[in-house]
């Protein structure tokens, strides 16, 4: 009898193990897939970029139905219809392989630009036919057979270019994966450093709970990281672009902007011969000329940096530090660009790379640069990143007056009770939310940080005076004429002005406002969706003008259902309350849903009237 042969057996730590992450975001996306599989459509075709969830967001299309799948793989692209191997005999032919896969009602085909030749040729015939349902994925900026994207360039299949998850979306992967809600600050940090890769930000993500770097915030019990950058053997191989050059001089000037930090450099201090080969490889963003100066250089992926610093020796390290600028007079360039474009009334989203550098570091943020970055998150509805970025400054400097006013005024308009002044008192907005000295009596001059304190009291209904005192050719201004008009419309292209300067809260509050103002039901139900869409961007803000986005509609049990739901309860829960069944329940929901214009659950909170909440 032979000797019995002796299995180990090997069980990953508990901790390291996968779990699916939650589906989120992607809405409009899914119901565009879903739609384009039913009954009598062709399909559609996927693309995007490596690891922005084309994959996650097929299978959540497909759960539930009746779906053959194959991919395609590298190992196997000299092989005819080695896609298909589990569903086809050997050595047939491609007439007698559409007519195998003919009965197949939804067929989904992952990595398609791999495929082999047959099995893409296979693919397109299946499309000509029209008999299958198709679902292609494809990876962008890669090679694709003929086959595959003649496609959608012959319109056999409509296209769906799926953009990076945005990093709204973002947040609610990372609260799953870091076993509670991550700190703003640090939501910001990942989304940049994988670059919209969620595959590199699970790698990210693992590195972190492995070597336990999160840390409690005390006042929000949120995650938060700060310093290194854990470099994990797969974070070495996501980095294998800049790792793996093997020319020295290749190296030595990775090494240098990597060092140089958060600063570029100036071109004409590199070999330019060198630059041009790496910025071939896409290795290097370069930036816009100025004045006849050289054009800078730096690194074109967020993660690459950190990467390179941590695998230089000591002594290389020490060397190249020692090269780099102070960034104290950027980081005062970027305050001061900041404070112009508040002036402007103007906040859409402008690059910081020394500000964020500083935080990410660990260093100290010196409170002026905070309080601005504060205010101008909050300005833009990014209630969370305000009260983050106000914290950072009071953590250097504990009585920092205009950290502590930025850290009030974000907590309010996160849904505390608002001051006097939610009674629509112009006087008492002036005196107890501004935050400098205006003159309520002035004449108006240009949309500067005096106006916000003017406009709150658009923002909580009483815009008659505020007109005189705004800034006539202003957006703020703009949206105070609307209101005191009633004049729906007008308040929706309002709405759209601000949105487009970067003001997604006073955006939302105008849209809600205007949901009151339309006369047509329609446009009503329009604006309504649109206050919903961007309320949800900004971070749980709750004011007078967001509250109770009319819930006028509904019937009493659809309000009393909604109300219950918008508090957190399930529809069991809900059932059980009320002496309902679940699938009433389920029925009430789904025409509040259409009624309200609202897609799911994470919508009703701002649809709910709070109690405090004083008309808009």
């Amino acid at each position: 009898m032979p000797a019995p042969i002796e299995v180990t057996t090997f069980e990953p730590r508990a901790r390291t193990l996968r779990l699916p992450w939650p589906f989120t975001g992607r809405d409009e996306e899914l119901d565009l897939v879903r739609r384009s599989l039913a009954a009598g459509r062709p399909g559609i075709a996927v693309t995007g970029a490596a690891g922005c969830g084309r994959t996650r967001l097929a299978a959540e299309a497909v759960r539930g139905a009746d779906c053959v799948r194959v991919a395609g793989t590298p190992e196997t692209r000299g092989l005819p219809f080695a896609a298909f191997a589990h569903l086809l005999p050997e050595h047939v032919t491609l007439p007698r392989a559409v007519q195998l896969l003919s009965p197949v009602r939804l067929l989904m085909v992952d990595d398609a630009h791999l495929l082999d030749d047959a099995s893409a040729a296979l693919l397109h015939q299946l499309a000509v036919q029209g008999r299958t349902r198709l679902l292609v994925l494809v990876t962008e900026g890669v090679s694709v057979p003929d086959a595959v994207s003649r496609l959608w360039t012959g319109e056999l299949l409509p296209r769906l270019a799926l953009e990076a998850l945005p990093r709204e979306d973002t947040a609610p992967l990372l609260t799953a994966a870091a076993g509670g809600p991550v700190e703003p600050l640090t939501v910001n940090r990942l989304h940049r450093l994988c670059g919209g890769d969620l595959r590199l930000l699970r790698d990210l993500l693992d590195a972190l709970r492995e070597q336990e770097l999160f840390t409690r915030v005390p006042e929000t019990d949120e995650r938060t990281w700060r310093g290194r950058i854990p470099v994990t053997p797969a974070l070495r191989e996501r980095a294998a672009a800049v790792l793996a050059r093997a020319c020295p001089d290749e190296r030595e000037t990775l090494d240098r902007l990597a060092f140089a930090e958060p600063l570029p450099l100036p071109a004409d201090t590199l070999d330019l011969a060198v630059l041009e080969r790496l910025e071939a490889d896409g290795l290097l963003e370069v930036g816009a000329e100025a004045d006849g100066d050289a054009p800078t250089v730096r690194l074109a992926h967020a993660l690459h940096g950190p990467v390179l610093r941590a695998a230089a020796g000591r002594l290389r390290a020490r060397r190249l530090t020692g090269g780099r600028r102070p960034v104290a007079p950027a980081l005062g360039a970027e305050a001061a660009e900041l404070t112009r474009r508040i002036e402007r009334a103007d906040v859409r989203r402008t690059p910081t790379p020394v500000g964020e550098w500083i935080l990410a570091e660990g260093e100290p943020v010196p409170p002026w640069y905070a309080a601005v970055r504060a205010r101008f998150s909050r300005l833009r509805g990014e209630l969370r990143e305000a009260a983050a970025w106000a914290r950072e400054g009071l953590a250097a400097t504990p009585h920092d007056p205009a950290c502590r006013t930025e850290l009030a005024l974000a907590a309010v308009q996160s849904g505390q009770t608002w001051p006097l002044a939610a009674r629509g008192d112009l006087d008492e907005a002036l005196k107890t939310l501004r935050t400098t000295d205006a003159d309520p009596d002035a004449d108006p001059g240009t949309d500067s940080g005096d106006s916000y304190a003017v406009y709150d009291a658009v923002r909580l209904g009483a815009p008659e005076r505020a007109v005189r005192l705004l800034p006539p050719d202003g957006v703020l201004a703009q949206h105070a004429r609307a209101l005191a008009r009633a004049d729906g419309p007008a308040l929706d292209l309002a709405a759209a002005g601000l949105e487009q300067r970067g003001f997604l809260l006073f955006a939302a509050e105008a849209y809600a406002q205007a949901v009151r103002a339309h006369r047509d039901a329609g446009a009503a139900r329009t604006a309504r969706t649109r206050a919903v869409a961007l309320a949800r961007r900004c971070q749980g803000a709750r004011t007078p003008a967001l509250a109770g986005l009319v819930l006028g509609e509904l019937t009493a049990r659809q309000r009393q259902i909604v109300t219950l739901a918008a508090a957190g309860l399930s529809n069991r829960q809900i059932a059980e309350r009320l002496t309902l069944s679940v699938r009433t329940v389920g029925n009430h929901l789904y025409s509040a849903y259409t009624r309200l214009g609202a897609g799911d659950r994470g919508a009703l909170p701002w649809l709910v009237e709070r109690p405090d909440a004083q008309p808009a």
